[in-house]
């Protein structure tokens, strides 16, 4: 008869291991349950990969493809994960089946450690917190909601859904930025060329005549002098300011100070604002939908929302719930969020559907956001164009000046 080993826990919550012979694994859970037990995992003791032959699995010569671990590889995790639950295959055999389809060598190893801790006795969410540069404080309280309250699957598949919304975001962000950045660089390109290669070529065309050049030529040429004897010491100021910038900024200080000075630019202070919102939102209407409680909730947000400006507006906003109040009023005492979105917070709070008023919020902010970029790409195009038109038309204008000067003597 097959032997099963399990992981369950006593009326007093302690946890028991061991195996269980059975002819099936309903049986086994039966059993188990039969004496007492809150069955947590039951597994058979010969692990095999579910679909696939002894021999064949064998065989299987799985490599995954790179190193690290991307958003699209946790996306696709989550998703797998939450599939695989909803169609009752228990959680080791689960992460055994995605640990054998996954690109990233660094998760497989780390799914691969999941299954040991969990098959030591440990839980999921507690294997999980092992990997915190993987698994965020939101994947891990999300997992433990799951995991108390026996719906595991559906709580990974709104979890699978949150990070696919994300991820799409972000892409289309990203998307949304590539043109004017690649325009921004080859103007940058050009102007070097222009400034590097071209005007000392001039230059020494306008040394073999006796005459004094007009005042635009010499500003010019005595800039790419400059740029040309000291190219090496610029591109060195540049990095190690830069280097400079990230250590300061790496400190909690200073990263305090940089997110508030993006905070308060004119224009982008407000698309930086509604950025933070639009995660905060997000992430709030996730927890609240998959029953984590708001405090929790709010705990939660305030260190995974990844700013610490609105982390800390987050703590203080906590705390006044902490003290009784309703959450809408200390976020309006905040000063941080919008009357529209207090608003919708208060009216979710009375009629019990502040999880959907949340998603709103994530899905306006979303348009928001999709809209801001639209138009500041229309916008960038046209005036980079100018900009670069005049500062050629300046430096052509500089260098045939002397030219003109050359003809009417000449003439």
């Amino acid at each position: 008869m097959p032997r099963f080993f399990y992981i369950a826990r006593d009326k007093f919550g302690m946890k028991k291991t061991g195996f269980e012979d059975a002819s099936s694994q309903e049986e086994a859970v039966g059993r188990l349950q039969a004496k007492g037990l809150i069955v947590v995992n039951v597994n058979p003791e010969f692990k095999e990969e579910i679909g696939l032959k002894p021999d064949v699995a064998a065989k299987s010569k799985f490599r995954p493809r790179h190193y690290r671990v991307t958003s699209d590889d946790l996306t696709l995790f989550c998703r797998q994960f939450s599939t695989l639950l909803g169609a009752g295959v228990t959680v080791l055999q689960s992460l055994n089946i995605i640990s054998q389809q996954v690109s990233s060598r660094k998760l497989f190893v780390i799914i691969k450690d999941l299954q040991k801790v969990m098959e030591a006795g440990s839980s999921l969410h507690e294997a999980m917190a092992k990997h915190p540069e993987v698994f965020s404080d939101l994947w891990v309280n999300l997992v433990e909601s799951g995991e108390a309250s026996g719906n595991l699957a559906v709580v990974l598949n709104r979890l699978a859904s949150y990070l696919e919304r994300i991820s799409a975001f972000r892409k289309k962000i990203i998307s949304s930025l590539i043109y004017p950045v690649i325009l921004m660089c080859a103007a940058v390109f050009a102007l070097l060329f222009l400034t590097i290669k071209i005007i000392p070529t001039f230059a020494q065309v306008f040394q073999g005549f006796n005459m004094t050049l007009p005042f635009l030529t010499r500003v010019l040429i005595g800039i790419s002098g400059f740029i040309r004897k000291f190219i090496f010491l610029i591109i060195a100021f540049i990095g190690l300011s830069f280097f400079i910038f990230k250590k300061y900024i790496a400190t909690k200080n200073g990263r305090f100070q940089y997110e508030a000075f993006k905070f308060s630019l004119p224009v982008f202070g407000e698309f930086f604002r509604i950025l933070v919102v639009e995660r905060f939102s997000s992430e709030m209407a996730t927890l609240l939908e998959s029953g984590v409680p708001i405090l929790y909730s709010l705990d939660i947000t305030e260190h995974s929302v990844g700013n610490l400006v609105i982390g800390e507006v987050i703590r203080k906003v906590k705390e006044d719930v902490r003290e009784g109040r309703s959450l809408s009023q200390p976020l309006e005492k905040s000063g941080f969020f919008e009357p529209m979105a207090v608003q919708m917070v208060a009216i979710g709070e009375e009629i019990g559907e502040l999880s959907n008023m949340f998603k709103k919020l994530d899905t306006f902010y979303q348009d928001y956001i999709a809209t801001f970029l639209e138009r500041f790409t229309s916008l960038f195009e046209p005036f980079m164009l100018i900009f670069i038109g005049l500062v050629v038309g300046v430096m052509v204008i500089g260098m045939f000046l002397p030219i003109f000067q050359i003809s009417q003597i000449r003439g």
